[in-house]
Parts: structure tokens; sequence; C-alpha cells
């Protein structure tokens, strides 16, 4: 059963089609707020129902799923009555485990996978090490939404992107700078960005002697501070 997609209406209520129309909600229907996946999966697959996103730049966030209330009601009574039995409880232990396992080795190498982008000189091997630390411990965590997050490229160009990123907003003033709102002008400034902080990582792979303010070693002291005092 394919979808009815629809975006947030002006009230309650209501919501709007693709192509503007306000439709009201069918009468004996509620709004099934996201957060239970499983609830969530049932209801759509149990019969007519109406799905609500909304779309905030390039992203799309889930706002509910319109359906028979009766339906919410007796599917959401099935699936507490069986997440109450011995047998669910030992299968969520064990894929909580699974899942804790699959974690900690991809944290594993993605770490890795960093520290071999950085390849700093012998000399920066103990910042080459901190750094893929601050860099994994940033980017890894399920739900961050971060590159790293992603499947569709190999773990190697999520470490580099990671990388980058984090050296975008610990290393530069890109966090502060008043951007142009002109199609293009934001990813330029990334891309102007990232190729300065390619010459910085340079600098550091061939061993080169480095100034204390370097804005690496700034950004490097400020986050082992910060580390420590939590």
């Amino acid at each position: 059963m394919s979808d009815h997609i629809y975006s947030p209406g002006s009230t309650p209520d209501t919501v709007k089609s693709a192509d503007g129309k306000v439709l009201s909600t069918p009468e004996g229907w509620s709004l099934l707020l996201p957060g239970d996946a499983a609830l969530t999966r049932r209801v759509k697959a149990a019969g007519d129902h109406w799905v609500v996103q909304e779309k905030k730049g390039r992203k799309v966030f889930s706002r509910g799923v319109w359906a028979p209330a009766t339906t919410i009601d007796q599917i959401r009574e099935a699936l507490e009555a069986e997440r109450s039995t011995e047998s669910y409880a030992k299968r969520k232990a064990a894929s909580t485990r699974r899942r804790e396992k699959i974690q900690t080795e991809y944290v594993d190498d993605f770490f890795h996978a960093v520290f071999a982008f950085l390849d700093f000189h012998p000399d920066y091997k103990d910042l080459a090490h901190q750094m893929a630390h601050a860099i994994t411990e940033h980017a890894t965590p399920v739900g961050s939404g971060t590159v790293a997050r992603t499947k569709r490229i190999p773990v190697e160009q999520r470490a580099e992107a990671a990388v980058i990123a984090w050296m975008r907003h610990q290393t530069t003033a890109y966090d502060s700078m008043s951007i142009p709102r002109v199609k293009g002008k934001r990813r330029e400034v990334r891309r102007m960005l990232a190729q300065r902080s390619k010459e910085l990582l340079s600098r550091y792979r061939r061993g080169e002697s480095i100034s204390v303010d370097c804005p690496l070693q700034q950004a490097m002291a400020e986050t082992l501070t910060g580390e420590e005092s939590t």
C-alpha cells in the first residue's frame, strides 16, 4: 500500500497536499505522533492512513501519521501486551547487545580510518591520536546525523569528510561568518575553507615546525580542556 504524503495544514486537523490543496482529516481519525517506530509501522500496514512530513531546508521531518483512532488504539494495546512478555524482553536485550557490539566495532574502525587519513609525521603522532579521538567522539554517535553515519560512501571517505567538517567548525571562523544568501555561496566558502584545512594538514604530515598559536593546536587544547573539566 503506497503512502499518502502531506505537509501540515494551517490548523491542527488539516493537511496540505503537494498541489497546495488543504484537506480536513477524516472523521474518527487521530494523529499518531512520531516516536514509536514499531507502532507507526503497524498502523501504516493496517490500512488507510495519511503521512505528514515537513521539509526544512534539505531535511524532511516526520510530523506523524493520521489514521482511524480505533486502529491506532487497538494496535497500541496489542503492542503493549506483546512488549510485556518475557520473550520480548529477552529479544530486546539481545538486540540491544547486538547494536552495541556493532556500534563499538564501527567506532573503532572509524577512529583508525581518521587516524590513517591524518597520516601525521611521527613528531605529531600524539596530536593525531588526540584529534582522531575528538573527531570520532563527535561524529559517530547514533543519530548524530553527521557524515560518519552515512553508508553511501566508504568509511575512508566518511573519515576524510568528518575531519574537514570538524576543522571547518573548530579551526576557522566559519560559524561566525556572515555568508550572503546567494545560491552556491555557502558551498564556495566551504570549498575555500576545506582547501585551507588540507594545506594545514599537509604541514603536519611533512613534520614542519608549527607555532603553538596554530588554530589546530588551539582547537585541540580547548577540546582537551573541555574533556578534563567534565
